[in-house]
């Protein structure tokens, strides 16, 4: 098995396959787009689906379709992280061999009612280090007792900074985060890193609910001593109660807009016009999108969907 490796700085899109996109997703992918290529890189297509129970094979390409459908092309892709694992685990060997990961028994239960406890500094703080110094007698005994632990990494808040590309300066305080489940699984923050790295990616676009995850990721980044691409968090699509956004909040994906009657090129201006890129209901394209984009007038706030939008047809 070869390494991928990109030639030239590239972007990606790395949805799950757990449901078709809904305009948040897609919102996000056109961002994502119109970054890579103001810059002439590359655009990758990922697949994150290393949680099994939440994948559906048919989402693969039905994603894939809605991308085309608006006309977001890649150039590379689409990957399946699921195909990836001997690379996950070469990078858990490293951080092994660096003495910079600790086996955990801790469940959420236990973790949630430590930082629950009375007086406890740890509330809003993430994991609270339990098994951080467990001497390894004690460590036999909890696998003896057939607990499995997952890999934690030893990051004891460390603060990491940097500049998001929409997102502002950010500092973040980090606890020690898992790397490998305790089902053997590697954890989202390392195959993230990894597969940023080997696809040559330099500027990460997601949306802003996952910025605390970009911190988590540099952090890796370093210790892995792979390089740090640029951020950018794109704010989210909130449903009209301002929630995030899911099936369940109306006709929010390309299928259910087009029992409206509205075909995907009317969803790429709704996503346009929610960018600041174009007038409600002006027809545009991708190409006519690139040349008005501009990072600086992006919106910072999230966009609400106005309820008689998302409601479906009876």
């Amino acid at each position: 098995m070869t390494a991928m490796m990109a030639y030239m700085p590239s972007g990606r899109f790395a949805p799950t396959p757990s449901g078709p996109l809904h305009v948040g997703n897609l919102r996000t992918a056109l961002v994502a787009w119109l970054f890579a290529r103001s810059d002439a890189s590359p655009l990758w297509l990922r697949f994150d689906d290393l949680d099994a129970q939440a994948v559906r094979p048919e989402h693969y390409q039905g994603q894939a379709d809605d991308l085309a459908a608006l006309g977001l092309h890649w150039d590379g892709g689409p990957v399946r992280q699921s195909e990836r694992l001997p690379w996950y685990r070469a990078a858990l060997a490293e951080l092994e061999a660096a003495g910079v990961v600790y086996p955990c028994f801790c469940s959420r239960r236990e973790i949630r009612e430590a930082a629950q406890a009375p007086n406890s500094p740890l509330a809003g703080h993430g994991y609270p280090g339990t098994c951080r110094h467990l001497a390894p007698v004690e460590q036999a005994r909890r696998r003896g007792a057939g607990r499995t632990p997952a890999l934690r990494l030893r990051a004891e808040g460390t603060v990491i900074t940097f500049r998001d590309r929409l997102a502002g300066p950010q500092r973040h305080e980090l606890d020690d985060f898992v790397v490998m489940r305790n089902d053997g699984t590697p954890a989202y923050h390392l195959v993230n890193v990894v597969d940023d790295h080997q696809m040559g990616i330099d500027l990460v676009v997601r949306g802003d609910d996952l910025l605390p995850s970009a911190a988590r990721q540099l952090f890796l980044a370093r210790l892995l001593e792979r390089p740090e691409p640029a951020q950018a968090h794109v704010p989210l699509v909130l449903s009209p109660g301002g929630e995030r956004l899911a099936k369940r909040h109306g006709a929010v994906g390309l299928a259910d807009r087009a029992t409206q009657g509205e075909p995907p090129a009317c969803v790429l201006s709704f996503l346009a016009t929610s960018l600041g890129l174009a007038e409600p209901g002006e027809p545009v394209s991708p190409a006519q999108l690139l040349a008005r984009f501009n990072p600086d007038t992006l919106p910072r706030e999230p966009f609400v969907l106005d309820p008689a939008w998302v409601a479906a047809t009876e």
